[in-house]
């Protein structure tokens, strides 16, 4: 084998582990105390304990979140899918903030979750929703509490 042809091959081997390393191997799993791309099936509960929606809460390997909630398209609430981010606090408590769109009076909302593991996958945790004025800050303090919410969830596994 001559040197140019060596120098090919090693280089397209060393392209194909960079690529697999930025990549991943498409699980996104990770080591942030079993949050790491992660989806869970919730069930969500008012204060008083009465039954509030259901919901998928996506914990994203690149620390951003997504959840969609059964109550979103009405017939009481209307309001958009949530996004936002993550993080691994101390004692493995995760906490998390998203960003919905209500309609049709077109209020911003922050949601902030606290998530807490157990075993077999599952997880629980509360949600405090916050509603302000389109043009305000959601990220600023301020708002009106709306709700606390407490929730349990399991995981999504193939």
């Amino acid at each position: 084998m001559n040197l140019r042809l060596t120098i090919s091959c090693i280089a397209l081997v060393a392209a194909g582990f960079v690529q697999a390393a930025l990549a991943g191997d498409g699980n996104d799993q990770g080591n942030d105390q079993g949050a790491n791309g992660t989806s869970y099936i919730a069930t969500i509960t008012d204060s008083n304990g009465n039954f509030a929606s259901r919901g998928v809460i996506t914990l994203h390997g690149d620390h951003t979140m997504s959840v969609i909630d059964s109550a979103q398209g009405g017939p009481q609430f209307f309001f958009s899918s949530q996004l936002g981010a993550w993080r691994v606090g101390r004692n493995g408590v995760v906490t998390g903030r998203t960003i919905d769109f209500d309609f049709p009076n077109t209020d911003i909302a922050r949601l902030d979750y606290t998530i807490r593991f157990g075993a077999n996958g599952s997880a629980m945790g509360t949600i405090t929703l916050t509603n302000f004025p389109l043009h305000a800050n959601p990220l600023d303090g301020g708002g009106t509490v709306v709700g606390t919410f407490t929730f349990t969830a399991y995981s999504i596994a193939p």
